[in-house]
């Protein structure tokens, strides 16, 4: 079972968990059924914000669950996240509980983690209190906390808590630029010859991951004995002089008051749908040690994070998609 099976994760897991031959079955959850028929999945239309979503009836039977499903809008209305992700997740695991499911492999985030360093690594110990105004990480940081609770109770389910970094693939491209950059975000605007310089603020260095290097943890993860958390990401480490060099821009220091001020204006006006209070939250995020992903999964990315990001970028400039409801190519207003 994989929850969120249509957006940029959950495609991916859901084509390499069906073409393992060690994998039966797949049952996409979604809330619209996609277009889409990768090897051995069919598809249930579920919304898990909803109470009145069936989970146990569509997770009888299964071996593992994927938990994917995660909604980033609206940032105006934290309310309506919450319920989606936090109450919904919690519906996943009891439900899970419920039907004796003996794995759930949960995506957690590096934004669940407590502000940390970034002049060096952290690992899993690290704790995960999130940063408490920005609501993606506080949901993220609750979830931890309930599954603290669910491990407890049920220690027969194996439980992995997937920490990725940033994820990024070219077929995200469009979703990603819609989520944080706004509708009407011309991508053809992100071209070297049009940005001459690029705003570098301090503290902003931040890890990235190809998509599909992520779903390959994932599927370990199912099929594996692992359990606990594991830290995904690729090096190097992302910072504005990497960014400015990959788009042929000139790294120009802009303060962080200005910087936030300016995301804080155009989200105000509703113009810009990042939030400035996840701005802080990635100002603070400490930097992850993945040294227990590739000695206990047996797991190392494919994808550089530069590759990953470079793949984005034309992703988003060439309006790239996929043929789920998240992921499609949709116009630039």
């Amino acid at each position: 079972m994989v929850t969120g099976a249509t957006g940029n994760v959950g495609t991916s897991v859901v084509r390499l968990l069906g073409e393992d031959p060690r994998i039966a079955s797949v049952r996409g959850l979604a809330r619209r059924i996609p277009d889409w028929s990768p090897p051995k999945t069919e598809w249930s239309a579920v919304d898990l914000s909803s109470e009145q979503a069936d989970l146990v009836k569509e997770f009888a039977d299964a071996d593992a669950v994927v938990h994917l499903a995660w909604a980033f809008q609206p940032t105006h209305d934290p309310a309506t996240t919450w319920s989606t992700n936090v109450l919904g997740g919690i519906r996943v695991f009891e439900a899970v509980a419920a039907t004796g499911v003996r794995t759930l492999v949960h995506a957690s985030s590096v934004g669940a983690y407590s502000p940390g360093p970034k002049d060096r690594a952290v690992d899993e110990s690290w704790p995960t209190h999130g940063w408490p105004d920005a609501a993606y990480c506080r949901e993220k940081a609750y979830l931890e906390r309930a599954l603290d609770i669910f491990e407890r109770d049920h220690p027969e389910v194996r439980v992995v808590r997937m920490r990725p970094a940033f994820l990024f693939k070219r077929e995200s491209a469009s979703e990603q630029r819609r989520i944080f950059g706004g509708r009407f975000l011309p991508g053809p605007l992100l071209r070297p010859e049009l940005l001459p310089f690029l705003p570098d603020v301090p503290g902003l260095r931040v890890q990235a991951l190809h998509t599909e290097d992520a779903a390959r943890a994932y599927r370990t993860a199912v099929l594996s004995a692992a359990r606990g958390a594991f830290n995904l990401a690729a090096e190097p480490t992302v910072d504005a002089r990497m960014l400015a060099e990959m788009l042929g821009a000139k790294p120009v220091r802009l303060p962080r008051t200005a910087a936030r001020s300016a995301i804080a204006a155009a989200w105000g006006l509703h113009l810009l749908p990042a939030s400035p209070h996840l701005f802080d939250a990635v100002l603070r995020l400490p930097l992850m040690d993945c040294t227990r992903a590739r000695t206990e999964l047996g797991w190392e990315p494919e994808h550089s994070a530069a590759e990953a990001l470079q793949e984005f970028l034309r992703g988003v400039r060439n309006g790239e998609g996929a043929a789920t409801e998240p992921l499609h190519a949709g116009k630039v207003g």
